[in-house]
């Protein structure tokens, strides 16, 4: 939408990143409480891992002489490595690669609110946060944030001018249904109350009869 593309940004304080301001404090919170910058490649990695990650990625790999003179068992503690976020063994050269694309516990962010979570989680959050709406100010719809790329390009800006007075005619509608339809047993409570006024006045009227002849029949 028109105005997701516009919407201003601030630099997160803890990983330098351009954050939309609507997010910015949560991003943070996250953020500054679960991710720790590494000091010598600049990666955010989770703090729970971070002496993992230095140790798996940066410390000096050990000399032992040339690698096919070393049993088997020795090669793999040397040049296998595990991945601090995942913990999968592997060779030293890829798990650079493997971090950065592959990993299913890298930190990725949402496209939709810019919210930084694991690569496995991703796919279940955007989701849910792909199906939230914002209003377009160009023709005054409310737009799917999955849609919203496809809506700007395709947007006619003509403003629905219409929409508040639609929705109160919708609700205009909703009231005098509501007045038609009467709750269950108010048609009976009301043939009951119709027939009890009935009896009451046959009663009076047959009592008022009844004294009107008294005098009569004395004379």
């Amino acid at each position: 939408m028109a105005v997701a593309s516009d919407e201003t940004t601030s630099i997160c304080n803890h990983c330098d990143r351009a954050i939309p301001n609507s997010n910015i404090d949560l991003h943070y919170a996250h953020c500054s409480r679960n991710l720790e910058k590494c000091k010598v490649c600049g990666d955010m990695v989770p703090k729970k891992h971070a002496e993992e990650h230095f140790l798996n990625t940066h410390a000096p790999m050990p000399q032992f002489g040339t690698k096919g003179a070393v049993f088997p068992q020795i090669i793999d503690i040397i040049y296998k490595v595990a991945c601090s976020l995942c913990s999968e063994t592997m060779e030293r050269e890829i798990l650079a690669i493997h971090k950065g694309e592959n990993c299913p516990q890298r930190i990725v962010t949402c496209e939709f609110c810019e919210f930084p979570l694991p690569a496995i989680d991703l796919a279940e959050h955007q989701e849910v946060c792909g199906n939230r709406t914002e209003l377009c100010h160009l023709c005054n719809r409310y737009i799917r944030l999955r849609e919203r790329y496809n809506h700007e390009s395709r947007c006619t800006g003509i403003a629905e001018n219409n929409v508040g007075s639609s929705r109160d005619v919708r609700a205009t509608e909703r009231e005098h249904g509501a007045r038609r339809r009467q709750p269950p047993g108010y048609s009976r409570r009301r043939l009951l109350f119709a027939i009890a006024i009935t009896g009451i006045a046959v009663l009076l009227g047959s009592l008022f009869f009844q004294k009107k002849t008294e005098p009569s029949l004395v004379h």
